[in-house]
This record gives C-alpha cells, structure tokens and sequence, in this order.
C-alpha cells in the first residue's frame, strides 16, 4: 500500500516539476514504488492462486501495465500540444492514490507467508540473508537463470517502448500514427500477458517458453520489415503480445522458484536485475540511433539477445517443478 501511495502521489509530483533536476526526483521516487509494489503484488498472486492456475493470475495481474499503458497512449493521442502530457500523469497519479483504500479493505495477507512468518518467530526456522535467499537449496543456478532472462527480454522490451514513437515518424508516419502504434503494442501486451500464462498453466511449460520466444523473434523480424502506418501497428502489436505476454511468464516462473519465506526477495532481486535492462536498452538504442543507425537495424540486432533470454528461461523451466495438482481431487473440481 506504502508503494502504491509513493508511486501515485509522485507522478502528480511529476506534473508540477519546473527544471530538469526536479523532474529527475520526481520520476526516481516514482520508479521507487513502482520497483517496491510490483515484486511484491508478483508474490501475492503466485501464494493467492492455486499451483495450477499461478502463472494466469500473475499474468491477470500484470495485464494491468500494458492496458494502463495503452490508456495513456491513447489520453496522448487525444492530448495534443505541449502541455496535453500532463493529463497522463493526472490520471497515472489519482488512478493509484484510489486504489489505496480499496487495498486497504480487499487485499489480504497471504496465509502462507503468515504460515512461515509465524515459524520464524517461534524460531523453528532461521531468517535467510539475502545471498542465502537467492542462492541456498541449490538456487544459485535458477537465480542466474532468471536474471539473464529478464536481462535480455527487457533489454528489447524497454527499447521498444521507449523509441517505437520514433520509429514510426522516422518512417515519415505523423505523431498520432505513432501513437496509435504505441496503444497496439500495449493492447497486445495486454492479452499476451493473460494468454501466454494461461497456456502455460494449461501446457508444457518448456513449449510455451520456446513458443513464446520464436514468437518474439518473428514479431521482431516482422516490424524491422514494416513502413506503412497498417504494418507498423500490426508488428507492434505483435511485439507487444509476445515481449509483455513473455515478460508475464517470466514473472510467474520466478514466482515458482523461490519458497513462500524468499519469495519477495527472489521476485524482487530478478526485477531490479531486469532494471537494469530497461535502463540499458533506451540508452544504448539512443547513442546508436545518434550515430546514424537505423530502427531497422537496431530491431533485427536486438533478435541474438531474444536467443539467449530464450536458453535462460528454458533452464529456469528445467531447474525446479513445480507440483501438478489434479482438479478432481477437491471438490468442485477447482484444484488445490
């Protein structure tokens, strides 16, 4: 809730700065409940849902970046002028600030981190560290795994939603096709973040992972290719649908691999890693682009690192297995 309250009540803060520095402030302590609220919202879902239906839940929950993201293109796109940034800011402050009382009345402590917290006060079980958290059980493998994983997906996906505006007008397209491009890599974004974790609680986990990557590869391939406004939109979109929807399995893999006592830590640990590469991303594609080279050819080289995410997370998927729980054994037929 704490980190919901930060995030909401800095991105109204972000619509009074007057310099560049306190627009910098304004966006790091925006960041920083962004960075606090998602792996812990990541370890709520994986503990609230039943082992057979985790990776939808996280991918029902995550869902809720690229359609919020996708509402923003859209206020954009309805916001001409210098000033029409603002309103997206207002919407992307008030919007979580609402949100704090109804978490405040229906968001509920997971039992099983109740269940754990509770043996560590007895001292029945120790408190990990954090090098313990990530690594101790034979851990260390998964953890590098995933790392790299999120590394390399969210290096191309930060890239992606930080210069695809200027992709589309550096192929001679207006400022409203681009955002019109943006709103459909988000909408995409959006159902891949649902469909892809429902295949995969649904499927093998390993396929959904190949598939998910080699869709990731050719919705690249597909936009480097693009020049109208109608390719450009539809290659977005089905960037947005594989890069999020993958990054949404991502998030459930990691929610699987870790106990419920570092489970926090373990989510949290692979987001900041992932940090990195949406840091990494814009800024390598933009002293490149400075250079002269062309979106095109940025998109098409980024398709290497999408191999080696792809190899990361396909060890992930191999280090641990996760229980299969059959639906008729509870009444109902719900699972367990």
């Amino acid at each position: 809730m704490l980190s919901v309250a930060l995030f909401g009540a800095f991105s109204l803060a972000t619509t009074l700065v007057w310099s560049f520095e306190s627009l910098l402030v304004a966006r790091l302590l925006t960041g920083l409940g962004l960075g606090a609220a998602m792996p812990n919202l990541i370890a709520l879902c994986s503990e609230a849902a039943s082992p057979a239906q985790r990776s939808t839940a996280v991918g029902a929950m995550y869902c809720g970046m690229p359609f919020g993201a996708a509402l923003a293109a859209a206020i954009g796109i309805v916001s001409p002028g210098d000033e029409g940034w603002r309103h997206i800011f207002y919407v992307g402050g008030f919007g979580p600030l609402l949100m704090v009382p109804l978490l405040a009345l229906w968001l509920s402590e997971s039992a099983q981190f109740v269940a754990a917290k509770s043996q560590l006060v007895k001292g029945t079980v120790a408190t990990p560290g954090f090098v313990e958290a990530l690594c101790s059980n034979g851990r260390t493998r998964t953890t590098l795994a995933l790392w790299i994983s999120y590394l390399g997906t969210l290096i191309v996906l930060y890239f992606l939603m930080n210069w695809l505006p200027s992709m589309v007008l550096s192929n001679g397209l207006t400022r409203t096709q681009a955002g019109v491009a943006m709103m459909m890599f988000n909408i995409g974004g959006g159902i891949g973040a649902v469909g892809i974790a429902n295949v995969m609680d649904r499927f093998s986990r390993r396929l959904t992972v190949v598939g998910m990557y080699v869709g990731i590869a050719a919705a690249l391939a597909g936009l480097a290719s693009a020049g109208g406004s109608v390719s450009m939109a539809w290659g977005a979109f089905f960037c947005g649908l594989f890069l999020v929807g993958g990054q949404s399995v991502l998030y459930a893999l990691a929610g699987q691999a870790y106990p419920t006592e570092v489970r926090g830590t373990g989510v949290g640990a692979a987001v900041a890693i992932g940090r990195l590469g949406s840091i990494l991303g814009p800024l390598v594609a933009g002293q490149l682009f400075a250079l002269g080279q062309s979106a095109s050819m940025l998109v098409a080289a980024s398709i290497p690192l999408i191999v080696v995410a792809a190899v990361a997370a396909l060890a992930v998927v191999g280090s641990f297995t996760p229980p299969l729980v059959s639906r008729a054994a509870v009444p109902g037929g719900r699972g367990t």
